[in-house]
């Protein structure tokens, strides 16, 4: 298998550390592309994008999560049914849209023209995020043993505020950040694949 990434990608970091915690990372081959790149086979020109050994390109990334997660019997990191299926969904969608909302940020100060930004539109991206965090703050979500899904896509999000927007949310979410303490702890692939710039 290969995976079409860039190590500063948030889903791609999310696909990285489910492979590590699935003990599929030596099977698999991280190639480093860019999402308008000829060798992406994702018609939306987006990243990152698994290719299975037979040839099947399967994207994004919370489908090649559940695709990997089905590759090995454990840790489990999506729940088959019930509760906790729907608890690990819904967070993973909350964190992809905190991830969402800081990527669209970025993407305004890099292809905008300052004298061409919408600071209202600006303005409603952040208050996604920071409606998230606070949403999140008053009981961050517990796990007993190994994460889930959501769980590590929560933690890429935090991950993402960190390297992108210089960790300015931690000043005012002390239960997320030690949420987030405990969840490297728990899962040092998610220090191993931090980017560097």
């Amino acid at each position: 298998m290969k995976v079409l990434t860039a190590p500063a990608s948030p889903f791609g970091r999310k696909v990285a550390i489910t492979a590590h915690m699935k003990g599929l990372a030596d099977r698999i081959d991280f190639q480093t592309t860019k999402a308008d790149a000829e060798d992406n086979t994702n018609p939306l020109a987006k990243i990152p994008v698994l290719i299975t050994d037979d040839g099947a390109s399967i994207f994004d990334s919370p489908v090649i999560c559940e695709y990997l997660d089905a590759q090995a019997a454990s840790p489990v990191l999506f729940p088959g049914e019930g509760a906790k299926r729907w608890k690990a969904l819904t967070l993973g969608a909350l964190a992809d849209g905190i991830i969402d909302a800081a990527i669209l940020l970025v993407y305004e100060g890099r292809y905008r023209p300052e004298d061409k930004r919408v600071e209202a539109w600006v303005g409603m991206q952040q208050k996604k995020i920071n409606q998230a965090l606070d949403h999140l703050e008053p009981a961050p979500p517990a796990f007993d043993g190994t994460p889930d899904y959501g769980h590590v896509t929560l933690a890429c999000a935090l991950g993402y505020l960190d390297f992108r927007h210089g960790g300015k949310w931690r000043a005012g979410h002390p239960n997320l950040v030690a949420w987030l303490d405990t969840f490297a702890a728990a899962v040092p692939a998610f220090e191993k694949t931090t980017p560097d710039a």
